[in-house]
């Protein structure tokens, strides 16, 4: 353990606070109120009900509730279709306002709408839900069972977790980007921190926007922990402000920071300074080493998409690269953006002239080929690299499929280069 006995992490904090009690310590079993239950048409809705009208209970807060169709949007089949109209019926036979329909995925569409705040404790239907963590909240994923128990009763248990800090120095190379820190992350600790929190510090988390601490929380999942946490300070409460819900209390904000002798399970620190492009090659995000090892792989499609890489951030990052480009013969460049404001904004900015110009196919803003559904799945033998978070086998389509991530800047150098390269030179000009 690192660190003195007396002060507490932001994650002990949250927990705190959800459970009514003064303070809590790392592997204690407390019971917590949640502040906003959410989930998706895939995990929600259709598995919800069920255990609901068998309990013959409703919602305990419908204010609190969040429903997004992000998964199977736009139906492509009946099935998919059924589940959309159940969702729908949901939401309306339970009142909750707070229903998103086919404007984008959930861990986008939350924040945007303002409904992810310091402080708050949050349960999600999704495996991603630590995205919210970004914004100094505790948000963790659960199953369709403790979901819709949750739902019921606005509670849940849990043994609070002990917290792994990674600290971050230096700034970022031309053409590298958070996406980059966590796939190096994921060969450096592994994917296997179940029990832990993983709280993201340092003058280089400290410069990022909003967006970029987004893609830090979000691949805590793939780090394989409870949820990942950055400490909200005034480019959150900007960020917030942005979007009409202000920070009222911002002091009670700041405080959440961890204290200078908090305990951690461990405590890392890494230079960005010296940080290249990162490529993970099948099946797995630990997989990670430069992309300059992997020139010889050629790709058949490149997907920019997901929560975690389909934001106008990235979107501009992908622009960039491709401004006075095309894809290159026999590849197929897929943009899915991230929400319906964010492919407006990416209109209005003539981002999307720039990745249309250059022979991208604009796609539905939602989950699809990221989760293996709709359009843009791959077939067997095809390669792929993609924006997303996850290249586990058989994820985006057939299990003989190949499918390597990377940030928005190598996937849109790989489209026009119709294989791997590091991205550095189609930002310089050099290429």
């Amino acid at each position: 353990m690192v660190g003195q006995a007396g002060g507490r992490t932001l994650v002990e904090k949250v927990i705190a606070k959800a459970a009514g009690l003064p303070s809590v310590r790392a592997g204690d079993l407390v019971t917590a109120k949640v502040d906003l239950a959410f989930a998706h048409d895939s995990s929600g809705p259709r598995r919800w009900r069920p255990l609901l009208e068998e309990l013959g209970v409703g919602l305990w807060d419908p204010s609190r509730v969040a429903i997004v169709s992000d998964h199977y949007v736009p139906a492509v089949d009946a099935e998919s279709a059924a589940i959309l109209k159940a969702t729908r019926d949901f939401a309306r036979d339970y009142r909750v306002s707070n229903f998103f329909d086919m404007v984008g995925i959930c861990h986008l569409v939350l924040p945007e709408h303002g409904l992810i705040r310091p402080g708050a404790f949050i349960a999600g239907g999704d495996s991603h839900t630590p995205t919210a963590g970004a914004f100094g909240a505790y948000a963790a994923g659960y199953g369709a069972t403790d979901m819709a128990a949750i739902a019921a009763t606005g509670q849940t248990w849990l043994a609070v977790p002990e917290t792994i800090r990674v600290e971050w120095t230096g700034s970022f190379a031309t053409g590298v980007a958070a996406k980059d820190v966590m796939l190096f992350l994921c060969r450096e600790l592994g994917m296997d921190n179940a029990f832990r929190a993983v709280e993201f510090a340092g003058p280089l988390v400290e410069a990022m926007p909003m967006a970029e601490r987004m893609v830090l929380a979000n691949m805590a999942a793939e780090l394989g922990a409870e949820t990942g946490v950055v400490a909200p300070d005034a480019v959150t409460f900007a960020y917030l402000a942005a979007r009409g819900a202000p920070v009222v209390d911002e002091a009670a904000a700041l405080a959440l920071h961890s204290d200078a002798d908090a305990t951690y399970a461990a405590l890392y620190r890494f230079d960005a300074s010296s940080l290249a492009p990162q490529i993970a090659a099948p099946h797995s995000p630990a997989n990670t080493r430069d992309a300059t090892e992997f020139a010889e792989v050629r790709i058949d499609q490149a997907y920019i998409g997901a929560c975690v890489g389909a934001k106008i951030e990235d979107l501009r990052m992908a622009a960039d690269v491709l401004k006075g480009r095309r894809v290159a013969p026999g590849v197929r460049l897929l943009v899915a953006p991230g929400s319906a404001r964010t492919a407006e904004l990416a209109a209005r900015e003539g981002v999307l002239e720039t990745l249309l110009a250059a022979g991208a196919v604009l796609m539905p803003s939602g989950c699809g080929a990221c989760a293996g559904m709709g359009a843009g799945i791959l077939a067997e033998g095809e390669t792929c690299i993609s924006s997303t978070n996850r290249n586990f086998q058989g994820r985006m389509g057939h299990a003989g499929a190949n499918v390597y991530l990377g940030s928005p800047y190598a996937v849109a150098a790989a489209a026009t280069a119709g294989r791997i390269v590091d991205p550095r030179p189609y930002l310089t000009g050099a290429a």
